[in-house]
């Protein structure tokens, strides 16, 4: 499936409004129900909850990274082995090397404050071969205009306020554009996808969250309410392979659930992986720095040392041998497959929960005591 699907690239100047426009196209995609994946391919450490998080919350997660030329391969690797359509939110000043990971994409939306800004990206996709599909000047204030729709979609959008989504009919002109470049057969894709599952027993997340009525018939997020009801359906302690968005949070309660039996999830760079394998060590060298703060429950916190964590980096990799005989609390940005490796690896703690910094708080994701039950919603402000 390697070239079967799109990766068009959100492309411009920094300070264009790239990420929130990113933001506003992929919440607008999802809602049309159009299978895609969100790469960042710009090592600033942020996705949706950067643009849901309260701010004070977000300027202190945001991890600026670097370019290194590793990061560049890794990115390049993911982008040609995609595994769903992509929309591919790059960096504002891309090097030479770092252009590379221009080329590998197959269409781009261009923004930028002025004409010139856009006449720089025009002339690097031209040297990559990427066929450009809109170019929008980006305004803060004023109003939207559509200056041409033929091959080209042209015009000018205001208002890409951090915290805000994009509206009007310059956006909405846009978002058909993608919808061309980016649909694919849901129902075949699914089924492509979940052949391929590692396990006899391979559940649809979306399909089965309709099904017992978890998810509405729109873009209705996973509530941890759900949870209890979800976990119920599945039998426990058995192989089971995921298929389909879902928050950390739900992916980590169900790795939890599984336990001891193998557990597999569905990712969209990676194809079918298991939880990263990790050891409780006293010291150790890792790609990720872990940092414990030891209040009336233990806070684990993960700070990634560098922009991007690579799958074959982590495993076998060691994480704080800590005493969680009160609970555990996981706190930062992770790969879904970081976060089912860790409950599994704390799997002697009475409850585990994942914060939350769009709301400052924790949801438990498993539980066996400890005076709280799986689904529970714990206020972390004071721990």
């Amino acid at each position: 499936m390697r070239h079967e699907f799109s990766a068009v690239l959100v492309g411009g100047p920094p300070h264009s409004g790239k990420s929130v426009l990113t933001y506003s196209l992929t919440q607008a995609l999802r809602q049309r129900q159009v299978s895609h994946y969100v790469l960042r391919a710009c090592p600033d450490g942020e996705g949706d909850w950067s643009m849901e998080s309260p701010p004070d919350t977000v300027r202190l997660l945001r991890d600026k990274g670097l370019f290194t030329d590793q990061w560049v391969d890794q990115i390049c690797r993911d982008v040609q082995q995609r595994h769903l359509p992509l929309l591919v939110d790059v960096g504002g000043r891309p090097t030479a090397n770092q252009q590379r990971i221009l080329g590998c994409c197959t269409h781009a939306v261009l923004l930028a404050p002025d004409p010139a800004g856009l006449q720089e990206w025009r002339d690097m996709m031209k040297e990559q071969g990427v066929a450009v599909v809109a170019e929008l000047i980006s305004t803060l204030e004023g109003t939207e205009a559509i200056e041409g729709q033929g091959a080209l979609l042209r015009g000018r959008i205001a208002g890409l306020h951090r915290f805000c989504t994009v509206q009007g009919e310059l956006f909405d002109a846009l978002v058909e554009r993608l919808v061309s470049l980016l649909q694919t057969d849901q129902a075949k894709l699914s089924e492509a996808h979940l052949r391929m599952a590692p396990t006899e027993l391979a559940v649809d997340l979306e399909r089965l969250g309709r099904t017992l009525k978890l998810l509405d018939a729109g873009s209705h997020p996973w509530h941890p309410a759900a949870l209890p009801a979800l976990l119920e359906y599945l039998p426990a302690h058995e192989p089971l392979a995921v298929y389909g968005r879902g928050p950390g949070w739900l992916y980590a309660a169900l790795s939890a659930y599984t336990l001891p039996a193998p557990f597999w999830q569905f990712d969209p760079r990676l194809g079918w992986v298991a939880p990263v394998p990790l050891h409780r060590l006293k010291t150790g060298s890792s790609p990720i720095v872990w940092r414990v703060a030891e209040g009336s429950v233990p806070i684990l916190e993960a700070v990634l040392n560098s922009a991007y964590v690579d799958y074959t980096e982590l495993e076998g990799t060691g994480v704080p041998d800590i005493d969680v005989s009160r609970g555990l609390v996981f706190r930062g940005k992770l790969p879904h497959w970081v976060l089912t490796g860790l409950v599994r690896t704390y799997a002697d703690a009475p409850w585990i929960a994942a914060y939350q910094p769009q709301k400052e708080n924790g949801f438990v994701v498993a539980a066996q005591g400890g005076g709280h039950r799986v689904g529970d919603i714990l206020d972390l402000k004071g721990v």
